[in-house]
């Protein structure tokens, strides 16, 4: 049923007061969706006629009802000007900002040979509930829509990458190198770095299995860190891989179907108490000693000591010294380190993982990732060996502030026109349309105001040079011309005005 823009309407309509009534009392129970209850005040005109009498009157077309229409008061009141509990206004400086970072991800993102692409804000519910247990399970702003369907603002792109992957099949030729800018909703406890709607910037590799993909994608983040000024000494990786945690609990002989909630577990690590994490690790059914063992595992901070518990021959410590070898080849050795308490707390990682984070500890992780090679038979799909990274824009933007690296983003617009005489706004805007056909950016003053008016709006969005319409120039076919920087003058043919 199409909302009703004006109820109020409805119910004065002078010749049909039954219908009226009738209106009223089939939307009333949907009024708090139109209005907030404390602005809705309901009064009848007259006491003539019952709330019996009204439901009883026929519906026909009719003048026969003498008694007034219920009215329906709409008093006005201001609203909370505040966006929703966790989510963003872009006024011009801070959409400046915005506009910055994602550029640089853009430009990262093109150099290492990655195509752009997005998916709906909007997807199926399903897409997102993987595997029971997993904490995004009650984190989605989901709900039916009016086609009965269960749907989802997506909280995060690798499903709707998977999504797209397999809705695509054979169709494209891999390797897929693919990046993706895009909004994400997740409801959660916010914290510094934290909202709940949010941007992210994902890189992905699917259908490389080697761990070059890995050490391919970690160089993309570090080459994103060197252009806007954070060095090995502000932010580092912590690496591990999944194989670690599943060669520890194949020696016990912990079921397979326990590994993705002992990943959610030891992703809680450095956030609740030891003791909380072992108590947890006992109701998954972990023996004492196999919860022992593991945490000593998780405590290695080197592939040397890894090599002592777990033996040479672990899988998990081939790939390791493979991507940190490649790390001295791309040059940002000092960048990562073994931590093997690093799981990250999503069920589809199989491999190598990694989160960025910040070294003096004030922030929360900057970024995370790894190989997901099962991700696309969740979904139903033939899976493909693929990795990649999700970087959120909040946490950057807080480690930024904390290092005085935000860069100065002022306004800046080529030209600023504007007439001297009322009867000249036409001959202004003309010249204006001739600036921007030749590709220059014209803040054209739209009302009749002061020279000292336009000097200071001048100075406000910076404009290199203000252009003025007088009558004596205009007459012969000139403009007058003031360079801003230099304070530069002269008068110049408006055909010739570059």
């Amino acid at each position: 049923m199409r909302a009703i823009a004006n109820p109020s309407f409805l119910i004065h309509h002078h010749h049909q007061p039954a219908v009226a009534s009738a209106v009223f009392r089939s939307i009333r129970h949907r009024l708090p969706l139109l209005f907030p209850p404390s602005i809705i005040k309901v009064s009848a005109h007259s006491t003539s006629t019952s709330s019996a009498e009204l439901d009883n009157a026929p519906t026909g077309r009719s003048s026969s009802l003498a008694s007034p229409p219920v009215q329906l008061d709409i008093v006005q009141q201001r609203i909370d000007v505040n966006p929703p509990k966790g989510t963003r206004d872009f006024p011009p400086e801070e959409m400046r900002l915005r506009s910055w970072l994602f550029q640089n991800f853009r430009e990262v993102s093109q150099l290492f040979g990655f195509e752009e692409i997005d998916f709906p804000v909007l997807e199926s519910e399903a897409l997102f509930i993987r595997k029971a247990g997993e904490e995004i399970r009650d984190q989605l702003y989901c709900f039916e829509d009016r086609g009965n369907r269960r749907v989802a603002l997506r909280p995060e792109l690798t499903p709707s990458l998977a999504r797209l992957v397999i809705q695509k099949g054979k169709s494209v030729s891999l390797p897929l190198k693919w990046f993706a800018i895009g909004q994400c909703w997740r409801y959660e406890r916010m914290t510094r770095g934290r909202r709940r709607e949010h941007y992210q910037w994902n890189m992905d590799i699917i259908g490389a299995p080697d761990v070059t993909a890995e050490a391919e994608l970690i160089s993309s983040i570090v080459t994103f860190f060197k252009r806007i000024g954070i060095t090995a000494s502000d932010v580092g990786f912590k690496v591990s891989s999944r194989k670690v945690l599943q060669e520890v609990l194949k020696r016990y002989s912990i079921p397979e179907n326990l590994f993705g909630r002992v990943c959610i577990i030891i992703d809680k690590i450095e956030k609740i108490p030891i003791e909380d994490i072992k108590n947890e690790l006992r109701s998954a059914q972990l023996s004492e000693e196999a919860v022992e063992e593991l945490l000593q595992i998780l405590s290695v901070k080197s592939l040397a000591e890894l090599e002592e518990k777990l033996g040479s021959s672990v899988e998990a410590l081939a790939d390791l010294k493979r991507l940190f070898a490649l790390a001295e080849n791309y040059g940002y050795a000092e960048w990562i380190q073994f931590d093997a308490s690093i799981v990250r707390g999503l069920a589809y990682y199989t491999g190598i993982v990694f989160e960025g984070f910040d070294r003096e500890g004030k922030l929360r992780a900057i970024c995370g990732g790894g190989r997901y090679d099962r991700l696309l038979s969740t979904f139903g799909g033939d899976d493909l060996p693929a990795c990649g990274f999700g970087f959120g824009d909040a946490v950057i933007i807080e480690l930024l502030k904390e290092r005085g690296l935000l860069p100065q983003l002022n306004p800046n617009v080529q030209n600023i026109v504007c007439s001297l005489d009322q009867n000249l706004h036409g001959a202004a805007s003309s010249v204006a349309a001739k600036l921007r056909e030749r590709g220059q950016s014209v803040d054209l003053v739209l009302e009749n105001k002061p020279l000292k008016w336009v000097f200071k709006r001048a100075a406000r969005i910076n404009a290199e040079r203000l252009i003025l319409v007088g009558s004596a120039e205009w007459q012969n076919g000139m403009v007058r011309v003031k360079i801003l920087s230099s304070g530069e003058q002269y008068e110049i043919k408006v055909d010739q005005l570059e």
